[in-house]
């Protein structure tokens, strides 16, 4: 008997994409004048592409 690799489950579900998003545009907001902004709005944009 062979073990049978299990399929992968999500690790997160469609409402936790758009509480990530949500947390970061408030964060974005926040660290505006910081150059890692851009890169936070970066990640924004990723996330919105998922869910």
């Amino acid at each position: 008997m062979t073990d049978r690799p299990r399929p992968s489950r999500a690790v997160f579900s469609t409402d936790d994409f758009v509480l990530m998003k949500e947390a970061l545009a408030d964060y974005v907001r926040r660290i505006a004048d910081d150059p890692r902004s851009a890169r936070f709005s970066s990640l924004y944009h990723r996330l919105g592409r998922l869910g």
